[in-house]
């Protein structure tokens, strides 16, 4: 929350400073419940569910030229809400002539008098489905809940409302169908699951325009080579660890848009002892050698979680910054490949993220 807080502090902050603050759409919102059963605020389910827990959050539209503050929307609304509303916001035309699902919450936002007709919002993941009215909720198991007196979908309410219950049944039947083109969930697909967690997206990272000239690498993004590994299986909020031989590396697939010279830091840690290997970040026929040091050994954080974090999700700690050197890069797509050359001790380091900023 104070990471996320000091970025859209930053954006508000730049807008301010570019005198455009008044006149600016900012939407701040998030795309599902928490990970794991952490906090729901009562809800039930979480990421991965079509419960109100795992698909509810909050949204915020701040527009100080035409909103008004401290105005809260009660009608259920949903992200496919967003591009109707957005275009008509901005007085943009919409390509395209497809039907929308979403509507144009701009008589909501803007405090107008108008009859809202009712809507069901359907929610899907995993070939799971629910639909949410204003009042109530029929979740993946067909089980009714009133969401006004049981918002934590603690008791199902069937045999009260059969004819509400039916009515849903069926809407969730006919999206099922129009969606899926099968009324009941698909069977999931067999086979092996590919080991060490999800696979890299194969689109190359843009590196080098000059409007945007720091390009972050996390792990997150990048390949892990030889006896590296993931801090955890799921590779969002990761780190690479077991960095223990020459045969080993990282690779990131880029794409350079201005050739010139790019500032090169890594975050890292590094057991005391094993300070002192030395690393070689290579693109094309560009390289740049260090040393890895000082060594830098943290504690993880052990202090965030209310909970038992699961296995799939990484204990984090505090990263140290090597400023590596300068390195010119050339223009075109090829792997960014970091390596050890030279390993004095039992281990390289943890490598958080690589960042390049091009230089003026």
């Amino acid at each position: 929350v104070e990471n996320q807080d000091m970025n859209v502090g930053r954006v508000l902050s730049r807008l301010k400073q570019h005198g455009v603050e008044e006149n600016t759409i900012v939407v701040y919102f998030s795309d599902n419940g928490p990970n794991s059963m952490r906090w729901t605020g009562g809800m039930k389910g979480k990421k991965g569910t079509t419960d109100e827990g795992g698909v509810r959050s909050v949204c915020y539209i701040r527009w100080p030229a035409k909103l008004p503050a401290g105005h809260t929307v009660t009608q259920i609304s949903g992200a496919i809400d967003l591009m109707p509303t957005l275009t008509a916001l901005a007085g943009v035309k919409r390509v395209g002539d497809k039907p929308l699902d979403g509507r144009d919450l701009t008589p909501l936002l803007m405090k107008q008098a108008v009859e809202w007709p009712e809507r069901m919002i359907f929610s899907t993941w995993a070939m799971n489905a629910s639909v949410r009215t204003q009042t109530h909720r029929l979740d993946n198991a067909s089980q009714l809940y009133d969401m006004i007196a049981d918002p934590g979908q603690t008791t199902p309410i069937n045999d009260k409302e059969p004819a509400l219950a039916a009515k849903l049944t069926d809407a969730v039947k006919v999206w099922r169908q129009d969606v899926f083109g099968a009324v009941a969930a698909l069977p999931k697909a067999k086979g092996d699951k590919k080991k060490g967690g999800n696979a890299v997206d194969p689109r190359p990272i843009p590196v080098g325009y000059r409007e945007f000239p720091i390009t972050m690498l996390p792990a997150r993004d990048g390949e892990p080579r030889g006896g590296v590994q993931r801090s955890s299986g799921a590779p969002n909020c990761s780190y690479f660890v077991n960095w223990t031989s020459k045969d080993d590396s990282m690779v990131w697939l880029l794409e350079v848009h201005t050739p010139g010279k790019y500032e090169v830091t890594i975050d890292y840690t590094c057991k005391v002892p094993d300070a002192g290997s030395t690393i070689e970040l290579a693109f094309q026929n560009a390289k740049l050698s260090g040393k890895v040091a000082p060594g830098w050994d943290p504690p993880l954080y052990t202090n965030q979680d209310t909970l038992p974090r699961p296995h799939g999700e990484s204990t984090m700690k505090e990263f140290r910054t090597l400023k590596l050197g300068e390195i010119t890069l050339p223009v075109g797509q090829g792997p960014l490949t970091l390596r050890a050359t030279d390993i004095p001790g039992s281990s390289v380091m943890d490598v958080r993220r690589v960042t390049l900023t091009l230089l003026k």
